[in-house]
């Protein structure tokens, strides 16, 4: 397993799926399908199912539960309020909206422990009652290798709580603002950058302090990978939401179906050099403002061996 790329997954399969409309306010990626609600929960349903089997037969250990809930809309998106980290380690977090909260589950953290090498679990969730947030690997994007946790800020990455995360995992902060063409934040960094082993995209015209820019250009760049810049319009298509997984034949990168039409021929043969590339469908989901990295929560574990006997 490389140190960047997960071989493991938690996905959580949704019940009642539908966009959140406590959280469109700041998230500008979510839309409004033109269905039913019942029309929508069953396609959400179709689309997680599908990419579930496509993963596996990539190779990607994928850990699926099931959401009971009917006022967790968000649920399908769990990289938000856990993350977990070599050495054993793992994270709980604060989240933003009261609805998202109620996403987190014993049931997670516990098959983790069963598992997986699990030290320590460190729970931050209950600074929510401080009015501080910290939305897990979607306002952090974590380089594993490089130890840099980069942040877009915004009010779902606290920063006093981001540097308490920082410290205790080992993490350099790199935070920075960024905007889209109306000047709005964008909510979660993990929508404008992936970072993977031997290569990296950002959306770079969205940062407009040209100095920080340039800066988290040469520190992704300074482990050898290639940097790909997003224009505005590929994030959008969530582009920059794609994650970078381990399997038995090597690495790829999971995104979805919408982000490998927004990509360009070049950036496509880039990426191409190091990982294969694997699409999941997923337009109904996406109508939600997150995509097939915000579904991911990788599990940067060591696998328990079976006990014999």
């Amino acid at each position: 397993m490389s140190v960047q790329a997960p071989s493991s997954v938690v996905m959580i399969r949704p019940n009642r799926f539908q966009p959140n409309p406590e959280t469109e306010a700041d998230n500008r990626f979510q839309s409004r399908p033109d269905q039913s609600a019942d029309a929508v929960a069953a396609a959400a349903h179709t689309e997680f199912d599908a990419a579930v089997e496509i993963l596996q037969t990539a190779g990607v250990k994928v850990h699926v539960f099931q959401d009971e809930r009917d006022d967790t809309p968000d649920s399908v998106f769990p990289n938000n309020w856990f993350s977990t980290h070599s050495g054993g380690h793992v994270a709980i977090y604060p989240m933003f909206a009261a609805s998202r909260r109620r996403e987190r589950r014993s049931d997670v953290i516990e098959l983790l422990k069963r598992d997986y090498r699990v030290q320590t679990v460190t729970d931050y969730s209950g600074l929510e009652q401080d009015g501080l947030s910290l939305e897990g690997t979607g306002a952090m994007v974590l380089d594993h290798i490089g130890r840099i946790a980069y942040v877009a800020r915004s009010h779902r990455a606290d920063p006093v709580l981001l540097e308490r995360f920082c410290t205790n995992f080992g993490y350099e902060p790199m935070v920075f603002d960024a905007t889209d063409a109306s000047g709005a934040p964008v909510y979660h960094t993990n929508v404008l950058m992936a970072v993977g082993t031997h290569v990296a995209m950002i959306g770079s015209d969205m940062i407009a302090d040209a100095a920080r820019r340039n800066e988290i250009h040469a520190r992704l760049a300074e482990t050898g990978r290639d940097v790909i810049s997003l224009s505005e319009h590929q994030i959008g298509e969530f582009a920059g939401n794609a994650i970078e997984l381990s399997t038995p034949g090597g690495l790829i990168l999971a995104l979805s179906a919408r982000a490998l039409r927004a990509l360009g021929a070049e950036q496509v043969q880039i990426l191409e050099r190091s990982l294969r590339l694997v699409p999941l469908s997923i337009p109904t989901l996406e109508t939600a403002g997150g995509s097939v990295r915000c579904m991911l929560a990788g599990l940067h574990l060591a696998r328990r061996t079976p006990k014999q006997g």
